[in-house]
């Protein structure tokens, strides 16, 4: 197994695979899965020659259960820590959801500075803000984050289980195709990680402004959202990061869940194959 412990002492875990001269794509997860919520993507892309790397966040997956640093200024010097390790240029960063904050974060504060990044995408992503303030007024009441929290601490393996056979990938819409083997990989991977981190996370996800972020980026940058998101909604993320993203295009997909990367993974493919081709 292969990891890369970072300045404050976190052991990171991360996949590598395919040829070390080819481009890579680096890919961000989402909250509270690992870098597994990712094996459409990595099968597929290593499979047309690219390098991919897939990390599990501090906290999460196979990584350090430590219980401090769980907030994107952490994150994002955790993936650089994994980069520089790599030495990877010219990469490609993809991001879902709490992931799509990550990366932005990323390439942001680390990776254009540094020269290392070729393009951006952000999938279901949390950007500009979640939650709602004055400034934000059609973000999510801190009430709903608070009932995360709650849940979580109440009984996170039951909380967990009904957000993957639910809302996440649209289960709970009427004539849905639910699979049960996709629920409980989500839950496997929730449960690996540590209530801490997750707990620490909901905060990370829906508090942070991305909104300095999306203007300094300036690398081509690709949102993609579905318009069914009931986590991330599509009116309060994806439509108001392209209007601060200063060479971003957007692409919506009508009735995709959240998890369209997992449920519909020919389609987004095969749109990231063009975008990062292009």
């Amino acid at each position: 197994m292969s990891f890369v412990t970072t300045k404050d002492g976190v052991e990171i875990f991360f996949k590598d695979w395919g040829p070390k001269d080819a481009q890579p794509l680096v890919f961000h997860h989402g909250w509270p899965l690992s870098s597994d919520d990712w094996d459409a993507q990595l099968l597929f892309f290593v499979k047309q020659g690219y390098r991919v790397i897939a990390h599990d966040r501090r906290g999460h997956g196979r990584s350090s259960q430590v219980w401090d640093g769980h907030d994107m200024d952490h994150y994002a010097a955790d993936i650089a820590a994994v980069v520089q390790h790599l030495d990877l240029k010219n990469a490609v960063h993809i991001g879902h959801s709490t992931g799509g904050g990550e990366a932005a974060h990323y390439v942001a504060r680390h990776g254009q500075q540094q020269g290392r990044v070729a393009k951006l995408v952000m999938i279901g992503a949390v950007p500009p803000l979640m939650l709602k303030t004055p400034a934000n007024p059609g973000g999510l009441p801190i009430e709903v984050f608070d009932g995360f929290r709650k849940s979580l601490s109440d009984n996170r393996a039951q909380f967990y289980l009904d957000v993957a056979a639910g809302p996440f990938y649209g289960y709970n819409r009427p004539n849905a195709k639910k699979s049960d083997g996709i629920v409980w990989n989500w839950w496997r991977q929730g449960m690996m990680g540590g209530a801490k981190a997750h707990l620490d996370g909901i905060k990370a996800f829906s508090e942070t402004d991305f909104t300095d972020d999306l203007k300094i980026i300036t690398v081509p940058t690709l949102v993609m959202h579905g318009d069914d998101d009931q986590i991330v909604p599509i009116a309060d993320s994806a439509l108001l990061a392209i209007k601060l993203l200063k060479n971003g295009t957007l692409k919506v997909y009508p009735g995709f869940p959240h998890g369209m990367a997992t449920t519909e993974p020919d389609t987004i493919n095969a749109d990231l194959l063009a975008f990062i081709r292009a």
